[in-house]
């Protein structure tokens, strides 16, 4: 099933312009983002696993009529921002959802539903600007940088150490030093034909060789096994990042000498304002104030430090917490009302289109 096929059996009941255009921070490269409901025919609704949600790209996604009310129910920003759409962004809406009104969930769920997946955000902000800041080379850092000689009260890279010795790495055998994890004694001797230091040039792992009880360590190696670890993921993310990444959206956050995703953060502060707008008015304003539109948008052109953006970020997030201590909101929408209300809504449009 796909939205074309909900047009032609005329199965949409609600049908919008979201995301940016919705807000009203949209600039002439936003694109075009649509959501909305639908309602299966009885024939399907009755059969085997209707779908609950249809998705032609990421910007066109449409729910079914149960799974937008299982949404509203948990107080979900997508959903209700939907249901409180602006006039002007509404392209279709059947009549019978005139009885569905946002004021009808808005509860304190709306404090982690915003403000919570704010903080999501704050903290996916954080990792993308570590990825910015951060780049990882093309090529993993060999294992061996992570191991060093230890020297006295410091040490000596291992690489560096074989240089300065001339002793080479496959005339050299490690055991492991008792009580002491990723410590070695390390031997060399041509003659003893010891395994060497690793399996091979890009192995991960040291390996040990049988060593004669009287002979004398040479040196004693330690490896740095949770560096090279992290390195390892850290390598792993951030080239899965460089191949999964929207060109045009990283050109947008590095257009400017920030390092954040401006996007994101305006996003994070968008929901921080709804949620404290809930808190405060009960009410959910979807199309942003000018004033704040502007503040969204200088976000987004990069005119704040991420450092800034992120105390401010943290600063309103405690201030929410407190509003919605003290906030007469009821603890969650009232489920048995709702579900009554979904019943009737769904009777009465089968009742019209079955």
């Amino acid at each position: 099933m796909n939205v074309k096929t909900l047009r032609q059996e005329n199965r949409i009941i609600f049908d919008a312009l979201s995301g940016s255009r919705a807000y009203g921070t949209n600039t002439p490269e936003s694109d075009t983002d649509l959501k909305g409901v639908f309602v299966h025919s009885a024939e399907c609704f009755y059969g085997f696993d209707p779908p609950i949600q249809v998705n032609d790209t990421d910007d066109v996604t449409y729910y079914e009529l149960g799974r937008f009310f299982e949404l509203l129910l948990k107080n979900n920003p997508t959903a209700l921002e939907l249901l409180a759409s602006p006039d002007d962004c509404i392209r279709l809406r059947h009549p019978l959802l005139s009885e569905i009104r946002p004021e009808q969930f808005l509860s304190r769920l709306c404090e982690q539903a915003f403000a919570g997946y704010a903080m999501t955000q704050v903290k996916k902000a954080r990792g993308l600007n570590k990825k910015i800041s951060n780049p990882q080379p093309e090529k993993r850092r060999d294992a061996r940088e992570f191991c060093h000689i230890l020297n006295g009260q410091g040490s000596t890279p291992l690489t560096e150490w074989l240089n300065a010795t001339g002793f080479a790495e496959t005339n050299c055998g490690l055991i492991n030093a008792p009580h002491a994890p990723d410590v070695y004694a390390l031997f060399h001797d041509p003659a003893a034909h010891y395994r060497g230091i690793f399996k091979s040039e890009d192995a991960s792992e040291l390996r040990c060789s049988s060593v004669a009880r009287e002979a004398e360590p040479a040196a004693w190696l330690i490896y740095n096994r949770q560096a090279f670890a992290r390195h390892c993921r850290e390598h792993t993310q951030y080239w899965e990042w460089v191949e999964k990444r929207n060109p045009a959206r990283y050109a947008d956050t590095t257009s400017h000498d920030q390092n954040y995703d401006g996007k994101n953060i305006m996003h994070t502060f968008r929901l921080l304002a709804m949620a404290e707008e809930i808190a405060t008015k009960k009410h959910l304003i979807v199309r942003r104030p000018p004033e704040h539109v502007e503040f969204l948008l200088s976000i987004r052109r990069g005119e704040h430090t991420y450092k800034d953006l992120l105390t401010r970020a943290e600063d309103q997030i405690h201030k929410i917490a407190d509003l919605y201590k003290k906030s007469d909101l009821p603890d969650a929408p009232d489920r048995d009302a709702v579900e009554a209300l979904l019943i009737r809504l769904r009777t009465n449009l089968y009742k019209a289109s079955p």
